[in-house]
């Protein structure tokens, strides 16, 4: 499978045309944001195509019940029988994560539908790297891991996942889904102290320097229309693992962006 996957959020628009093009340039990895869009009505056009495709979304609800009726309502949007990957939507806090896994949590009636076949992989999306590898690692009362994979930020100016969350996944198999590969388009634009004659990075190799991690199983992009659709999948057409000299001068670029960029935790 391309490791470039595309998703949709809330405040960006794709039309299903935008993503049959998608699908025919080669991706295969989707993630919807959970409202009707181009997005959802694509999924429910592929017909035969979908089991071509792995499909996944965000689960917001924190205990079972919750749970079970919103997954039940992403069948129906998508008109498909199995989500391949859920993943329980920003767990931030052990608090959190203590509900969702306690008696009548979400985890209880995710793990059911999973065993029953109508959820593929059940995950984890959250900003908090270490709690993330923490829970990687926490298994159920029948001694199987609780989590299936992870979803977490990643990008040339935020490498902490590098240290804190990929020797964890590594060292298991877990595979990892990255998301904010361009940090806000933030990698894009230069800073005060590029050094003269100093080209930012275009979309592509932003998406180019997640996918080069070994332990990056899909770097998502989320294109704001076809034009930057077109700009993201552009990653795709040097699939080879880039030069150490282009990586180091994509990571110096980072740490310059972490200095002067907008924050946000």
């Amino acid at each position: 499978m391309p490791r470039l996957g595309i998703a949709t959020r809330g405040n960006t628009t794709l039309e299903a045309d935008d993503v049959h093009y998608a699908f025919e340039r080669g991706v295969r990895y989707f993630n919807w944001c959970g409202k009707p869009d181009g997005l959802s009505r694509a999924v429910r056009e592929f017909g035969d195509r979908r089991r071509e495709i792995v499909f996944a979304t965000q689960i917001k609800a924190r205990n079972a019940d919750e749970a079970q009726r919103e997954l039940d309502w992403i069948l129906k949007q998508t008109g498909g029988e199995r989500l391949d990957v859920g993943t329980l939507y920003y767990v931030e806090s052990e608090a959190e994560w203590g509900a969702i896994t306690g008696p009548g949590g979400a985890w209880d009636g995710l793990a059911a539908r999973r065993r029953q076949g109508d959820l593929g992989l059940l995950g984890l999306t959250s900003h908090q790297r270490p709690l993330a590898a923490r829970w990687a690692l926490q298994r159920s009362e029948d001694g199987a891991r609780r989590l299936d994979m992870l979803m977490v930020r990643y990008n040339a100016a935020h490498t902490g996942a590098e240290e804190d969350v990929f020797p964890v996944t590594s060292g298991i198999d877990m595979p990892v889904v990255t998301f904010t590969g361009v940090r806000w388009r933030d990698l894009l634009r230069g800073t005060p102290d590029d050094p003269p004659g100093f080209e930012p990075p275009s979309a592509a190799d932003c998406y180019r320097f997640c996918m080069a991690h070994p332990a990056v199983t899909i770097a998502l992009a989320a294109p704001h229309g076809r034009g930057e659709l077109v700009e993201d999948l552009a990653a795709l057409e040097n699939p080879g693992i880039p030069d150490n000299g282009w990586m180091q001068a994509i990571r110096d670029h980072g740490r310059r962006v972490h200095r002067h960029a907008r924050e946000f935790w």
